[in-house]
């Protein structure tokens, strides 16, 4: 029977079907070989066999064709759909929610606060500037543990430590407890905003970042706009102590969302998405899929088993330990756990390039007169329009509502990126992002940034005009709502280039930009105040807004320089991984010996113990 080519062990193939027909005679050609017993050295790598045709082969012989192999499909920039996306930039901006919204929630408890502790004013308000100050060094920690370890355990070790500051301030006694647990609450809630804006740079290409980052901004500004809100009515309905205990118990549900749901995004771990990670990377979703996988598959392996046995009688204990390897082998695809060592002055060192030194400190400036504005508007809007704390907190919608309409300025960043690819005639490449050694980014993002900056700067000089001479209360609501637009909208294009010009290093990118903007902010913060008593308001907030005119030009220097910028950093890093490389090769000169030591004690293994096969693969 095994000789029979009718019998259902041969497989019989026409050589028609691969490219001419027949030239005429009786008979087609046909080639035939055991079904079960192909060529060993057809093995792919899934674990299946295909013949293959050489040059003798009687299908090639007969005068057929065989059909050029079909290229494989290009490989997407992620593996995630639209909306799938989506919801990874949405979750990622609402656990960013927590920095901004802790920071402020806690503003209208200050009175109350240093009443409990029987402290001045002055000293209540160390813990808030010492928040400010953890909020800017934290990210640079926990921003390259995350381009390492990956998002999930960040987003994990952010959460627990916040939470725990929550719980321990909600019991606090002692002033001294209540000023080291607010660091403590900072650096657990500070590294949110810089993670949102890497997943961001790990799921979004280039084409479509704007209008994502912009989304991702949002949080920044809507928590000091409702926190404060949020804050008073909770002081004053159930204690200053309930202010904690609410975002303990927030920040424990999105937590267990976050462990839940959120998929590991960073791409040295996770690839495009299709790298099958270590299983703490696994959302509850992925693990119900891979375990329908693994039944799957055991079910397929039972079947062929039964069908081995069926037709040739083999013992079905004897094909497990064939297979054996080959299942080994197939099911070892998981990527291990690696923490890789942390360079902790990652952030600080991207400060010190000439290119984003610049960028980030220009951006820092302009953001600052957002603290310029929120940290002076409770008190100018009581003394000057005599509002409520529930009326003031309300006043901050109208600069939320400009940064809403910011958003619109991510579509029109993406708008001017693909128009200067057409212009250049860069041809996209389907699932990566164009090459960007010669392409003027700058050029792209700071084009559409830089009207917004000057928006910024005259709403800026007539926010403090306007609050001099007392103007009706629309009038500063309204220039409100544009130093929203002109300044979220600046930050969207700025953080846009420095994610585009950082992409594998976004955690440290980002984090050093929340150095920069925190730390600026704090200064600015502490001077507001007293610079609108030494001047009045039209005057200091006049110095702002000619500040940002007259370091205006930096941004010019960027686009007219930054291509060249680029290239000598790349041609420093070349520089570095040859000198690495080098290094590498020198010290592994001198493990010659030890080398060839292993290869003779493997040589003396094989041959007393024979029988020992490691990796062995049986022929069938």
């Amino acid at each position: 029977m095994a000789s029979d080519p009718a019998s259902p062990a041969f497989a019989r193939i026409n050589a028609a079907p691969f490219g001419a027909a027949s030239s005429g005679t009786a008979e087609s050609s046909v080639v035939s070989f055991p079904a079960f017993a192909l060529p060993p050295d057809s093995v792919q790598d899934s674990g299946t066999r295909t013949p293959e045709l050489s040059e003798t082969d009687p299908a090639i012989e007969a005068g057929t064709s065989v059909p050029p192999m079909m290229e494989p499909p290009p490989t997407p920039f992620t593996t995630h759909s639209l909306w799938g996306k989506r919801f990874i930039v949405i979750a990622a901006s609402m656990a960013a929610f927590f920095s901004p919204l802790t920071a402020q929630i806690y503003l209208p408890a200050l009175t109350l606060l240093a009443e409990e502790f029987h402290v001045s004013n002055a000293e209540i308000n160390l813990t808030v500037t010492t928040y400010m100050i953890f909020q800017g060094i934290t990210p640079m920690l926990i921003g390259g543990f995350a381009d390492t370890a990956g998002r999930r355990p960040a987003y994990v070790l952010c959460f627990v430590i916040y939470i725990a500051a929550n719980i321990g301030l909600a019991r606090c006694n002692t002033f001294a407890c209540l000023l080291g647990l607010r660091c403590v609450q900072s650096a657990g809630s500070s590294t949110t905003v810089a993670l949102a804006q890497a997943v961001v740079a790990d799921t979004i290409q280039r084409d479509d970042r704007g209008k994502y980052i912009g989304i991702t901004i949002l949080p920044i500004i809507l928590g000091p706009s409702i926190g404060p809100v949020i804050g008073g009515i909770i002081a004053q309905y159930l204690g200053w102590r309930w202010i904690f205990w609410f975002l303990a118990i927030l920040g424990t549900a999105v937590l267990v969302a976050m462990i839940l749901f959120f998929p590991e995004t960073c791409r040295t771990i996770v690839g495009n998405g299709s790298v099958r990670a270590h299983g703490i990377y696994h959302t509850l979703p992925q693990n119900i899929k891979f375990y329908r996988r693994r039944s799957s598959a055991r079910k397929s392996r039972a079947e062929a088993r039964a069908t081995r046995q069926t037709l040739f009688g083999m013992d079905p204990t004897d094909q497990r330990r064939r297979f054996s390897t080959v299942t080994m082998t197939s099911s070892l695809r998981t990527v291990k756990f690696n923490l890789a060592p942390l360079n902790l002055f990652s952030s600080l060192t991207i400060l010190f390039e000439k290119e984003l030194g610049i960028v980030l400190l220009y951006s820092a400036l302009v953001f600052a007169g957002f603290y310029a504005v929120a940290t002076a508007l409770p008190s100018q809007f009581a003394k000057l329009y005599h509002l409520s704390d529930l009326e003031i907190g309300l006043t901050y919608l109208a600069m939320a509502g400009g940064t809403a309409m910011s958003g619109i300025v991510g579509y029109v960043l993406d708008w001017n990126y693909k128009r200067y690819k057409t212009k250049l005639g860069i041809v996209d490449i389907p699932g990566q992002d164009s090459d960007l050694t010669d392409f003027p980014i700058e050029r792209a993002r700071l084009e559409v940034g830089i009207p917004l900056m000057l928006l910024t700067s005259l709403a800026m000089i007539g926010w403090g005009w306007a609050l001099q001479f007392e103007a009706h209360l629309a009038v500063p609501c309204v220039l409100l709502f544009l130093i929203g637009l002109g300044m979220i909208g600046f930050n969207n294009a700025t953080n846009a280039l420095v994610i585009d010009i950082n992409a594998s290093n976004a955690g440290a990118a980002i984090a050093a930009n929340n150095l920069t903007r925190c730390l600026l902010g704090a200064g600015m913060s502490a001077a507001i105040l007293p610079m609108i008593d030494a001047m009045g308001a039209g005057w200091a907030y006049f110095l702002i807004g000619i500040l940002y005119v007259v370091f205006a030009p930096t941004m010019w220097l960027v686009m007219s320089r930054g291509v060249k910028w680029r290239a000598q950093v790349r041609e420093r890093d070349a520089r570095k991984k040859l000198k690495k490389k080098e290094k590498q090769e020198a010290q592994s000169a001198g493990g010659n010996i030890g080398c060839g030591t292993l290869v003779v004690r493997t040589q003396m293994a094989h041959r007393f113990l024979p029988e020992v096969n490691f990796i062995h693969f049986h022929e069938f």
